[in-house]
């Protein structure tokens, strides 16, 4: 399992957020695993509990997201505290958005507290993740309002996990174990 370092947007600093490390493995042949570790996650502002259920605009706050695939279409998964989650497919950059499916759910893992750290692990059925390039970021909230924008690499202008600059891991092939 390697562990990739999420740098925030120059433009969009974070308040009290001081790291974010991710990783993605496959541990078993069913199930894709991701973390993201937050360090400085004292003032992160959490949605509210909302069960296992697909939920659109979960980016507006605290967010996870993948993206995955290669040439121009592509997945993407988002995942909240809250054990909200949605999934999509696009034909192109931004074009063609529609929902994928997923079975089973996704299961979402939150743990934070006052330590100032703070652990988003997920699972999702590996078959339902295309390989290849791979984007891994984060829309943090923190009290007060700041948001802060968190990936692998960002293209210039406004943050734009969309775009391929975004990109910049790759996800193997599924493996049988």
């Amino acid at each position: 399992m390697q562990t990739l370092e999420l740098i925030p947007h120059p433009a969009f600093p974070p308040r009290e957020v001081t790291r974010i490390a991710a990783s993605v493995s496959q541990k078993d042949r069913h199930l894709l695993q991701a973390r993201w570790r937050i360090e400085g996650a004292v003032a992160i502002v959490v949605p509210p509990f909302a069960g296992r259920r697909r939920t659109d605009e979960l980016w507006r706050t605290t967010c996870f997201e993948l993206f995955c695939g290669d040439g121009p279409s592509y997945a993407e998964f988002n995942f909240a505290p809250s054990e909200a989650w949605a999934a999509y497919d696009f034909d192109g950059y931004r074009q063609g958005m529609r929902e994928r499916a997923v079975t089973p759910q996704p299961t979402i893992s939150w743990r934070g507290g006052r330590s100032g750290l703070a652990i988003l692990d997920v699972a999702i059925p590996r078959r339902g993740v295309p390989s290849g390039a791979l984007a891994i970021s984060a829309v943090i909230e923190e009290a007060g309002g700041t948001k802060s924008f968190w990936a692998l690499a960002h293209p210039p202008g406004d943050p734009d996990f969309h775009h391929r600059t975004c990109f910049a891991a790759t996800l193997a092939p599924p493996v049988s174990l």
